[in-house]
């Protein structure tokens, strides 16, 4: 049995900026997130085996079992990359209604990740054509590495809804899909309702977003057979600073 899938419209890499800046959002394929990342796309798909064996994320509110993840953060300055000291992830629930208001300390992205020259270029080929949307003199980056399986029957790759994240730009890269349905896209502009609903297959294809303008979720994910996963990359990029909890704490 076959199962369809809608087909998002691509945007060539040199068209990504005016896309952004004119509708809010773009999709492209893994050919273009190449070519601004300025690598082979094999060089890219090489970091995909560092998806597997992800901590599970232990602060799920629904109680599910189905989310893994690894966290890193950035200051992305011009071509300069500094990873900073590991930090928690914090959203207000003004962003985050379900997780929001709470520290959660995920397991640090491996080193053999930071350290890959691909991973490096793709952090900056992205901050340098953000910039070139909004001019921006250091982007503060957060980088989710995440896997949502069906060992429970269900997995959600967005378990607080439709929801913005509190940052300038979203960038989220689909690495996998192994076993599946649905896991389907959609986005809708804050200012009307206008929507579009798709799904991301291609491995390394990215959907990119203005923040300000467009809301986002992924529906849930279910079996083919008798397991199967999706795994996405999401980086997060913002003007003003890292958002951090009023109450920050070190770990």
């Amino acid at each position: 049995m076959t199962h369809a899938t809608l087909v998002p419209p691509l945007t060539p890499a040199k068209e990504l900026a005016q896309a952004l800046r004119s509708q809010g959002y773009a999709v492209a394929s893994a050919e273009s997130v190449a070519e601004i990342s300025k690598v082979a796309l094999a060089n890219l798909q090489n970091l995909t085996p560092f998806w597997e064996g992800l901590p599970r994320d232990p602060y799920l509110k629904d109680g599910g079992r189905y989310r893994f993840r690894r966290h890193a953060s950035y200051e992305i300055t011009g071509d300069q990359l500094n990873l900073v000291p590991h930090r928690a992830h914090w959203q207000s629930v003004n962003y985050n209604a379900l997780h929001g208001g709470i520290e959660r300390w995920f397991e640090p992205v491996q080193a053999g990740l930071l350290n890959n020259p691909a991973w490096q270029s793709l952090l900056v080929g992205l901050a340098q054509l953000l910039s070139s949307v909004k001019l921006v003199t250091t982007w503060f980056v957060e980088a989710h590495q995440f896997r949502i399986d069906t060992a429970d029957g269900i997995g959600r790759p967005t378990p607080e809804g439709a929801h913005r994240d509190g940052v300038d730009f979203v960038a989220v890269f689909l690495l996998d899909r192994v076993g599946i349905k649905g896991g389907e896209t959609r986005i809708f502009d804050t200012s009307g309702s206008a929507g579009l609903r798709f799904t991301l297959a291609q491995p390394w294809s990215v959907l990119l977003l203005n923040d300000e303008r467009m809301i986002h979720e992924s529906t849930p994910i279910q079996p083919l057979g008798d397991y199967g996963y999706r795994d996405t990359l999401v980086l997060t990029f913002r003007s003003n600073g890292f958002q951090d909890s009023p109450n920050l704490s070190q770990q």
